[in-house]
């Protein structure tokens, strides 16, 4: 479907078609694990990569697919890859850049979970990564070797919810010929896309905003088509001579969408961090009121951190939505449909506040998730970024004084009032 069309309709048509088959007008889940081919030659094109179609579901499934043109076309990408987290999506992303010896650049400030997957388990595949604060473009050069492989950041991080310099970054990733790797997951594509300020890749977990009902986990790895990977000798996973395709390269093959055929030949079927098709369906379900959903929690998101900011109990609110952040003149820029609804804010009382809080809400989850309906809750310090060593922790915005939030799509008054007397349990108790 042609991107000329407003995101509104994208996000309900782009991918689908009504099927040929029967006429339904809503996506089938093709909950199958295999097709059959027309005859020998049709599978042996297949499987050389001479044409393509469905194999077996671990590589492609109709379902699948749809949803990965849907995500591709409202990214601004020529393809993406589905899989099944959004950690998986990071590894897929990762993958065919990486070799052992070989590292990565990336933002302090990152999602716990993350932090721990390349400073602890990407060390098992030998590579390493070298964390950087990337609010400094010399900071992010400096540390760039002759091993470096990529740039890692989140367009709107997590937990803290301060905005990257997306087009400062990519400059720093073009200069040493680098891809750069953008997490989107806090702010979807209808608040940023990454690719319009230089990302190579965009990685999402879609577990969160885009499915928006917190039923089903994903990820996914949007190619913009936009990085010669030939240009070097560093990529040859994309430029060489593919060994198990009997030399195919894939970049001399496929262009643009080498990538995307790599993720899906090579790193699917290798790694089969694949996407369930029922999951899809949740996914693309989701997708269909991703705008809708997106303008409900920027809103509520600002009427919060409005409230919270002026309340003498807090000591400071993180969100990019308020005049007094330094990331505040960046939204614009970024994501000019609003500064997303994750943010932390820090209680006077301290981290014996914050898990008393986390205990008396009532409309609020205490959950490790985000991007539900629902809002959400919880003391990053002793959960999600538990792993992490307090330096570690302070870097990434999730000090032990520290609450994250995800507004929902509740009434704000509800969700102010929850807060309110719940702060007043958490300060008593901290007393």
């Amino acid at each position: 479907m042609t991107a000329s069309y407003g995101f509104d309709t994208l996000q309900i048509h782009a991918g689908a078609r009504p099927d040929p088959a029967t006429g339904a007008r809503q996506t089938p889940i093709y909950q199958t694990t295999a097709y059959v081919f027309r005859d020998a030659d049709h599978a042996a094109a297949l499987f050389n990569l001479q044409e393509v179609g469905f194999i077996y579901s671990r590589l492609t499934n109709p379902t699948v697919a749809v949803l990965q043109e849907r995500i591709a076309t409202l990214e601004g990408g020529v393809g993406a890859v589905c899989c099944a987290s959004g950690h998986a999506a990071q590894i897929m992303a990762l993958f065919p850049l990486m070799a052992p010896g070989r590292n990565i650049v990336a933002s302090t400030r990152l999602y716990g979970g993350t932090v721990t997957q390349f400073s602890q388990t990407i060390k098992r595949f030998g590579w390493s990564a070298r964390f950087v604060d990337v609010d400094d473009p010399a900071a992010i050069a400096a540390a760039i070797d002759d091993d470096t492989r990529a740039i890692f950041c989140e367009a709107i991080a997590n937990p803290g919810g301060h905005i990257a310099d997306l087009a400062e970054i990519a400059r720093v990733a073009d200069r040493a010929g680098l891809p750069l790797i953008v997490d989107n997951t806090s702010a979807t594509p209808y608040l940023c896309r990454p690719i319009e300020h230089g990302a190579t890749l965009v990685v999402h977990s879609t577990t969160k905003y885009l499915t928006g009902n917190g039923t089903v986990t994903g990820g996914a790895v949007v190619d913009s088509g936009r990085f010669d990977w030939s240009a070097s000798g560093k990529f040859a996973s994309l430029s060489a001579p593919e060994p198990a395709y009997h030399g195919l390269k894939f970049h001399e093959t496929f262009g643009p969408l080498a990538f995307t055929f790599h993720g899906i030949a090579v790193g699917l079927r290798d790694l089969g961090m694949t996407m369930n098709p029922q999951g899809a369906h949740y996914t693309l379900m989701g997708i269909e009121t991703l705008s809708l959903r997106m303008e409900r929690h920027v809103a509520n998101a600002v009427r919060v951190a409005t409230w919270l900011e002026n309340d003498p109990r807090i000591a400071h609110v993180t969100y990019a939505g308020l005049p007094s952040s330094p990331y505040h003149g960046l939204v614009p820029k970024v994501c000019p449909k609003g500064a997303g609804a994750l943010f932390t804010f820090a209680l006077k009382g301290g981290y014996a506040a914050c898990v008393r809080l986390v205990d008396a809400v009532e409309l609020f989850s205490h959950v490790a998730n985000l991007g539900d309906t629902r809002s959400l809750i919880i003391h990053s310090a002793s959960t999600t970024h538990r792993q992490l060593t307090p330096e570690q922790q302070v870097a990434a915005g999730a000090g032990p004084d520290v609450v994250r939030v995800s507004i929902g799509l509740e009434d704000a008054d509800d969700l102010i009032a929850d807060l309110d007397q719940a702060l007043d349990k958490a300060m008593a108790a901290a007393a």
